[in-house]
This record gives C-alpha cells, sequence and structure tokens, in this order.
C-alpha cells in the first residue's frame, strides 16, 4: 500500500513537471481540439444531464465545453467539493453568468457555497448521462491518477447506487497528461474513455 501510494506520488510529481512546461498558448490549442472531438463524440451529443469540471491552470480549459452545454441546453453539473472529506457533490448550474457568481475556493476554482442549498444535487434527482474527469495522469489502459483526494472514486461509488446507474465517463487531458502506466489498486475506478490530442 505505501509503495504505490509512493509511486502515485511520484508519477504526480513528473505529470506535474511536464504539463508544466506547456505553454498558455499551446494549452489553449489542446483545450480547442479536444473540445471540439468532444462536440461530435456520440456520447456527449445524446447525453443531457453532464457533470463538467471548472478547470484549474494544470488542467484542460473546459469553458467552450460548458458554452456548448448551454447553447444546446444541457442540463450543466458542476463539482462542490468538501475541502475536510473525500466527499463531491455534482449541482445544476443556470448560466455562464451564474458560474461567474460562485464564490472562489482555496484551489481558485469556483463551487457553490457550502450554505447554498437551493441547486439541485445530480443522484437526488435525474441522475447523470456523462460525467467529463479531471486528473493529473492518464495511461493507455483509462486508469486515472487523481491528486490523491478520492473524491470522483467516492462519487463514481454513489452513482452506482442511483437507479440510472453509473454514468459514462470521459476524461479530457493534455497529451502531457499520458502515461505508460498508472499505479492503481482496486479503489480505483477505470474511465471509460481517455479524450485527447491524437498524435499524427
Amino acid at each position: 500500500m505505501a509503495a504505490l501510494r509512493a509511486a502515485k506520488q511520484a508519477l504526480r510529481k513528473e505529470v506535474k513537471r511536464r504539463v508544466a512546461t506547456v505553454t498558455d498558448d499551446e494549452k489553449r490549442r489542446q483545450s480547442l481540439v479536444v473540445s471540439q472531438k468532444l462536440f461530435s463524440h456520440p456520447k456527449y451529443m445524446s447525453s443531457q444531464r453532464i457533470a463538467v469540471f471548472l478547470s484549474m491552470k494544470d488542467e484542460l480549459n473546459t469553458q467552450e465545453i460548458i458554452k456548448d452545454m448551454f447553447k444546446c441546453g444541457k442540463s450543466c453539473f458542476i463539482p462542490r467539493y468538501e475541502s475536510t472529506s473525500s466527499h463531491m457533490d455534482m449541482l445544476k448550474v443556470n448560466s455562464l453568468q451564474d458560474i461567474e457568481t460562485l464564490p472562489l475556493t482555496s484551489w481558485n476554482i469556483r463551487q457553490p457555497a457550502k450554505e447554498d442549498d437551493s441547486r439541485e444535487e445530480a443522484l437526488a434527482s435525474g441522475g447523470l448521462d456523462l460525467i467529463l474527469m479531471p486528473g493529473l495522469g492518464f495511461d493507455r489502459a483509462r486508469n486515472r491518477l487523481g491528486r490523491g483526494k478520492g473524491f470522483y472514486d467516492n462519487y463514481l461509488e454513489h452513482c452506482k447506487k442511483h437507479p440510472k446507474g453509473k454514468p459514462y465517463t470521459i476524461a479530457l487531458a493534455f497529451k502531457e497528461q499520458l502515461c505508460e502506466k498508472v499505479p492503481v489498486d482496486n479503489h480505483d475506478v477505470p474511465i471509460d474513455e481517455v479524450l485527447y490530442e491524437d498524435e499524427k
């Protein structure tokens, strides 16, 4: 267990170092390429209720995706993380303006306030069709290296108990986040697909 933790920690450091060398322009370019791939993806096109992360600087930018979701009339859910545990809710947002009014967390990302109980939580209602997943690293066997808090793994376990079942999961990645092999144990939930810019 300790060896696995150490291996994950070393890989997190290595991927962060790789992503840190990517320029802002290149991150923007890859983000647009991957967003376009997503827009023509059959799962995205057929999904109505979608959870998406609000990106940090070292993650693929999801702004165009969120814009497209509102434009297409899809229901958009974003994470509210509880910093003291590994609990996360997916709460509904109504517009880009709505997102811009949300408070900033210590990670400098916007999320509904802890006391905001006016929003629909995805699993308390109709469930989710698709979750767009963040992560630090991914391999071709669809294993995901998270930040070590277990938010998404726990949330996917909760999804399985919903009548709708586990949603389809697509990770969005810079090609610099692809790894030879992500070390995993049986708590780590593999994702259905990783979207990134293919090397020509």
